[in-house]
């Protein structure tokens, strides 16, 4: 996997920003302070943020942002489900932007993070220059049932077991809310047996072939949902988006976004490119999504490129009374440039 994604680099900038009166959020900056700003929306929801997740991008080209949600990561208060919405976490988003005093940026989100991704840019379209979507989640409530309410039981009963044990029988009508009830007790040892076994439940399934170092992350992740106004709203409202140059990737076994969702992000939005996975489940960490994930980062990259070059010898054509020559010059050095500077990671 280090052939597929980038070195690791350390951030150049850290800091906390209140969005409310009760959370404070944690972000960073790394990669080229004067790059195309993107920001990374993790997945949960509560996941937070790693280190790892710098190396979907090219340092030298992307101003990279990453950032911790309301109750996730290095947010304070750590775990707390107060003011914690989906509709908090959007306008976040846009505050964050707005403290970094960025004009827009490219969006990059995968598994509750593409839920995110799709919101923010559908509330504030004009903001978003691209998007990467990786393990699509609509947040509707078929796809809540499969992953939380027994579906998912079907291909993984083994580890379904412990999850559906936690809870007493007569609750077990809706595991969603027995969870949410015990995430909110004023009991710790409540709180964490249920953070546990919410998490082993989901890191037991992000991966086609589970692996230690996965199961042993976040032992006390918790999760927050914030639910849209209809089931299908994400999908009524792509044509806000359809002009946004998009990448979804999607693992063809997935089993907690199954490809059912992406599928249908797909027939909606035809335009978005739509990369599936043969060989791979859930996790951003599998070889063949990261390899997807990193030539999405670029193909953005290119098209940036390629329109600010157009935009170049755009200007040079308007100013200069005897272009010809010129644009013929400065496209050449435009074309040498970037071969020059061209790496693959």
């Amino acid at each position: 996997m280090n052939k597929i994604l980038y070195a690791d680099i350390e951030p150049y900038n850290t800091g906390f920003l209140k969005v409310s009166d009760i959370h404070t959020l944690y972000y960073e900056q790394s990669g080229n302070p004067s790059g195309h700003p993107v920001v990374f929306l993790h997945g949960g929801p509560g996941g937070g943020t790693s280190p790892s997740n710098r190396k979907f991008f090219d340092p030298e080209f992307y101003r990279i942002i990453l950032f911790d949600q309301r109750g996730a990561g290095k947010s304070t208060p750590h775990a707390c489900l107060v003011e914690n919405t989906t509709w908090n976490l959007i306008e976040d988003i846009e505050k964050l932007r707005e403290h970094l005093e960025i004009p827009e940026w490219q969006v990059f989100g995968g598994s509750w993070g593409s839920t995110l991704a799709l919101a923010y840019s559908q509330s504030h379209p004009d903001k978003v220059t691209g998007m990467v979507l990786r393990g699509i989640f609509l947040l509707r409530q078929k796809e809540i049932d499969w992953f939380y309410e027994g579906g998912a039981a079907t291909i993984f009963p083994d580890v379904w077991e412990p999850f559906r044990d936690l809870i007493p029988e007569s609750e077990r009508g809706c595991f969603v809310m027995a969870y949410h009830k015990r995430l909110n007790s004023d009991d710790k040892e409540t709180q964490y047996a249920a953070s546990r076994a919410w998490t082993k439940w989901e890191m037991m399934t992000a991966h086609l072939l589970p692996n230690e170092v996965t199961l042993k992350r976040g032992d006390d992740d918790e999760f927050c949902l914030g639910f849209f106004p209809s089931d299908s709203f994400l999908l009524d409202n792509i044509d806000k988006i359809k002009h946004i140059n998009t990448v979804i990737v999607q693992g063809r076994y997935d089993a907690c976004c199954p490809m059912m969702s992406a599928w249908d992000l797909h027939k909606a939005w035809p335009e978005a490119d739509f990369k599936v996975v043969p060989d791979a489940g859930h996790s951003a960490n599998e070889p063949g999504i990261s390899e997807q994930l990193v030539a999405a980062t670029n193909k953005l990259k290119n098209i940036i490129k390629e329109n600010s070059n157009f935009n170049h010898l755009q200007l040079a054509k308007d100013t200069s009374p005897n272009s010809e020559d010129l644009i013929g010059f400065c496209g050449f050095n435009f074309i040498m440039r970037d071969i020059i500077r061209t790496e693959n990671p």
